[in-house]
Parts: C-alpha cells; structure tokens; sequence
C-alpha cells in the first residue's frame, strides 16, 4: 500500500508541475483601484488556498452553531 501512496504523490507533483509550465501567461487582477499581474498558475494557487481557507472556516462555523444548538442534558438527582 506504501507503494500505491507513493505513486500518487509522483502523479499528483507531474500533474501540478505540468500545470505551472502550460500556464505562464499572465492576468491581471483587479480590485477597487489595485492592480496586480501574476502568472495564471500562481492564481490558481492563490484561490486554491484561499478557497481552502474560507471552506475550513464555514465548516467551522456550522459546527460550533450545531454544537451549541443542541439541548443540554439536565443532571436531575
């Protein structure tokens, strides 16, 4: 099973270092008044991360609402 774990993550570095060669182009963002001009697969990488951060947050959120939505047991003795 190591080796299946190992072959995947060989992949998965081919397949993100394959990206970053195909997309050096760049974009500009824009924001109000700031401009910045990356390269796409930089972008990418950006939303990427802030998507996963944002996801962990909300997961977060739901959790604490549902944790403090459930009734508290009463000890009655």
């Amino acid at each position: 099973m190591r080796y299946v774990y190992i072959a995947l993550i060989v992949l998965f570095t081919v397949l993100v270092l394959t990206f970053k060669v195909q997309n050096v182009e760049s974009a500009t963002l824009v924001l109000l008044s700031m401009r910045i001009t990356l390269p796409m697969s930089v972008i990418v990488l950006l939303v990427y991360i802030l998507g996963m951060l944002s996801g962990g947050f909300v997961l977060q959120l739901l959790s604490t609402w549902v944790r403090k939505a459930r009734p508290v047991a009463i000890d009655r003795r």
